[in-house]
């Protein structure tokens, strides 16, 4: 057993390792003037940077939380070492040989035993990249190979091997000098049963899990054998070095890149990691058997910092199955935790990055990540994709399931214009989405009747039912009442005009219920006389209300002095204007939600639509200014 570490070996430690070097490995700094750096403190939490780092002095203080020492002291509390640990952690980092007293010359301590933990988890990630060379290992390679990956792809990520045996890395390790405690603390191998201890990881691919300095904290094992009764992948336990809700892969090859670009992508998977970083997008990191929780918000904040305000992005990638979607409303609810801009770039087509470099190309992976929307966005569009959004019912649907996830955004300045888009997404004025935004917040279950709340009233027995006349003050209702006198009124005046006119023309209920009556009875275009073509009308109607709207329309008086051909085609040209404009704004949002990248022929369709409605409208306007003059 080793004893103390030599005074002049500390000495030479502190002197030699850079405080800055070791801070920026956990913290992104930037200059506070005067030789000093400061950056968010990592021992709490905090939003403007009150951690402060002297490289001249060799020291570090937070005046937030009032901790401070040197890159001993640091390594100490941030990584939970203890003294000789920290040192010895440095010493390794810095090439300094440490000499230790004997036993019997001065207190005798062991050396740190996280130390151990971490040397013995090297080990084993050198045992495993060696082994992947191996012939019992060329199904192995062959899982690499058929995902892009050649051999020094799997060197760079430090892929490797886990043999079959039940006991192969333990032997290795032992041989090592590691005590089986030390093996079982680390997670390297367990303890169970009549077979005793063995080998936690067999017959399996294994990736290291490392830490922003570089440490080996754990891995993760992808099955590979039809046998393997076991789960796709196997992490290693929570131990004294790996703890799954904090640890990120990649964040090692990563974090320079997110420091220096302002950006993390989020993938799912180690391959995704791996042919993220080869396809050029170097700042690409993964969660280990655990969803993107506050704990890896934390990591990522310090290095996102700069100068106190967060400027930088985060871009998570799912796939585009139910499973992806629900990890996409998981970040949505983690987004307000931190202020980043976070984004969610989906592969239309489903495929993950690993599977987009195979099939497309390394250019692919980063397009997708070009490609990138707003994750409030993403989280709107998402709730929209069950709607026809091309029909009415099908947008105010839409509006009652986004309207909810507009109300759960709690910047108060950019709620509003997510208000603005969906309005424009689904061709509805904005005071409208506004209130249903409003009513979210205040009341979600405004819609469902209380207990004490009537039903409404029954019809009485006998009486004519009578369907609900629009606002009088509403003007678009006002002239749809006033094209239909026209239809009724003067048939053989308006002509085929009348006959121009469909069903989405109408917005009120009972107005739309006439023109379809109308159409029932061969259209004004009939060639029947003022008499026969009210009684043909009143015939095609279904039902006493819908015959009470056509007699009152029919004797309600057009304005005597202006109930010629040109007034009733003016009419009936400005409801069609109307009805033109209304599918000119439905054409509009529906190129909002259409992605040009991705659907340039649906786009090209729906703007060439939108040019002939719009000509089609100038025409109708015209019409309608030769009738007004």
């Amino acid at each position: 057993m080793a004893g103390r570490i030599r005074d002049e070996d500390i000495l030479l430690v502190r002197e030699k390792a850079r405080i800055d070097e070791v801070v920026r490995d956990y913290v992104t700094l930037k200059s506070a003037g005067g030789g000093s750096l400061k950056g968010l403190c990592p021992f709490h939490d905090e939003r403007s940077p009150s951690f402060n780092v002297s490289p001249a002095k060799g020291a570090w203080y937070c005046f937030g939380c009032g901790e401070g020492g040197d890159a001993i002291g640091f390594l100490r509390k941030i990584d939970h070492l203890s003294f000789t640990e920290a040192v010895e952690k440095l010493a390794g980092r810095y090439g300094v040989t440490l000499r230790y007293t004997e036993s019997g010359s001065g207190p005798a301590r062991p050396v740190g035993n996280r130390g151990r933990l971490v040397e013995a988890n090297k080990a084993a990630a050198a045992f495993f990249a060696e082994r992947l060379a191996s012939p019992e290992a060329e199904i192995g390679r062959r899982f690499l190979t058929e995902r892009g990956f050649d051999a020094e792809a799997a060197a760079h990520f430090g892929v490797g091997y886990a043999p079959k045996g039940w006991d192969v890395l333990l032997g290795h390790l032992r041989g090592l000098s590691f005590t089986d405690d030390q093996l079982v603390e680390a997670g390297l191998v367990a303890r169970g049963g009549q077979r005793g201890i063995y080998d936690r990881f067999r017959g399996r691919l294994v990736w290291p899990i490392r830490d922003t300095s570089g440490d080996v904290l754990g891995f993760g094992a992808r099955r590979l054998y039809d046998d393997d009764d076991g789960p796709k992948y196997l992490n290693t336990p929570e131990t004294p070095l790996y703890k799954k809700s904090q640890v990120l892969y990649g964040i090692d090859l990563a974090r320079k890149d997110i420091a220096r670009n302002k950006q993390a992508v989020i993938v799912e998977g180690y391959t995704d990691v791996m042919a993220a970083h080869l396809s050029g997008v170097t700042t690409a990191i993964a969660t280990c058997g655990t969803a993107f929780g506050s704990d890896h918000i934390s990591v990522l904040r310090r290095l996102l910092m700069d100068d106190g305000v967060f400027t930088g992005e985060v871009v998570f990638t799912f796939d585009g199955d139910a499973a992806g979607q629900k990890a996409a409303q998981r970040a949505f609810g983690e987004d307000q935790r931190f202020t980043a801009q976070t984004f969610v770039a989906v592969e239309p087509s489903g495929m993950d990055p690993c599977e987009l470099r195979v099939a497309k190309g390394p250019e692919a992976v980063q397009g997708l990540i070009d490609r990138k929307v707003p994750l409030f966005e993403f989280a709107i569009r998402a709730e929209l994709k069950g709607f026809d959004l091309d029909r009415p019912e099908g947008r105010i649907a839409g509006l009652r399931a986004a309207a909810p996830v507009v109300a759960r955004i709690r910047d108060e300045a950019l709620r509003p214009e997510y208000v603005r888009l969906v309005s424009g997404w689904l061709a509805i004025p904005d005071d409208e989405v506004r209130r249903a935004v409003a009513a979210a917040r205040s009341q979600p279950a405004a819609t469902r009747r209380t207990p004490d709340q009537p039903a409404a009233p029954a019809p009485e027995p006998g009486a004519v039912p009578r369907l609900p006349r629009p606002d009088p003050r509403d003007k678009v209702a006002a002239v749809e009442r006033e094209a239909l006198k026209v239809c009724l009124q003067l048939p053989q005046i308006a002509g085929s005009w009348v006959d121009a006119i469909e069903d989405d023309a109408f917005r009120s209920p009972a107005f739309l219920a006439v023109h379809r009556a109308i159409v029932g009875a061969g259209g004004a275009a009939a060639g029947l006389t003022d008499r026969e073509w009210l009684d043909a009308v009143l015939a095609a109607c279904p039902d006493d209300a819908v015959r009470s709207v056509v007699l009152e329309l029919s004797v309600d008086p057009l304005p005597t002095d202006e109930a010629d051909q040109r007034y009733a085609q003016s009419v009936i040209a400005r409801l069609l204007e109307i009805d033109a404009s209304r599918r000119i704004t439905d054409l509009k949002a529906r190129l909002q939600r259409i992605e040009p990248a991705t659907e340039p022929d649906s786009y090209q369709a729906v703007f060439a639509d939108v040019i002939a409605l719009e000509a089609y409208r100038r025409g109708l306007r015209e019409q309608v200014a030769g009738g007004a003059s």
